[in-house]
């Protein structure tokens, strides 16, 4: 199956590419420029997301289209551009499939971002491909980078906020079955094995860091505050094994 993975050099996508190469589909993962070695059975196409350049030649003769592009926050309407232009770029190659990542609690915490991943989903439930769409928690990659932005400040964040992180090599399995069936609009969501406060979780990771940091407490109130605090960004019920945050970071040192 020939398959065209955008943002297929990022966390996510590249993991998907991955265990798509190793099931035997043909895998272009589509970025503006290559990183890394890429396994066999896949190939790197050189393309810009946000303009739009080389898309439609990336996509051609493409079956399943999976969007694991990423921007920063701050980005979150080029987030959603880019969604639709590729969703509009998957129905012009005759894709008979388009697959969609999302954030576990997107629709109720409302961030900037998280408001640009729910319109990104709206975008998706209203293109022309058939699609599937799938909801994730955190990455376990995401939390290492933020508290080591922090560090860089000599800062810890801390607080009650509740967070479910999860393996990416999970969310990627999840994705490629997703892909290898056929499109099922919203999939059940996938989380991590275990519910730990932003405190926990910071606790453990500094562990891990050694470094003499000072605690700056995320507080638990207002509109984003306060539905992250009581588990907004979780899903107990999708845990789905794979490393906990812990044993992730036992893994890397």
């Amino acid at each position: 199956m020939k398959v065209a993975v955008a943002g297929g050099t990022g966390t996510l996508g590249a993991s998907l590419v991955d265990d798509l190469a190793r099931r035997g589909d043909d895998v272009l993962a589509l970025s503006r420029s290559a990183t890394g070695q890429l396994p066999a059975g896949a190939a790197h196409r050189q393309v810009d997301l946000g303009g739009g350049g080389g898309l439609a030649e990336a996509l051609d003769g493409a079956e399943v289209v999976v969007d694991a592009a990423n921007t920063s926050p701050r980005e979150g309407e080029q987030l959603v551009a880019i969604t639709r232009r590729l969703l509009d770029a998957a129905a012009e190659a005759g894709a008979r499939h388009f697959v969609g990542v999302s954030i576990v609690g997107c629709d109720r915490v409302p961030t900037s971002y998280y408001r640009a991943k729910v319109r990104q989903e709206e975008a998706i439930a209203a293109g022309r491909a058939p699609w599937s769409l799938l909801r994730a928690t955190q990455f376990h990659e995401l939390l290492a980078w933020a508290f080591g932005a922090a560090a860089r400040r000599r800062l810890l964040p801390t607080g009650d906020i509740r967070l479910q992180p999860v393996d990416v090599r999970i969310v990627a399995e999840r994705l490629a079955d997703a892909v290898h069936a056929e499109p099922a609009r919203r999939l059940p969501d996938v989380a991590g094995p275990e519910v730990r406060t932003l405190g926990e979780l910071a606790r453990e990771w500094r562990a891990v860091d050694g470094r003499r940091l000072l605690p700056l407490r995320i507080p638990t109130i207002g509109r984003i505050g306060r539905p992250a605090g009581e588990g907004a960004l979780c899903d107990p019920t999708a845990a789905a094994g794979g490393p906990t945050f812990a044993q992730w970071l036992a893994e890397r040192r």
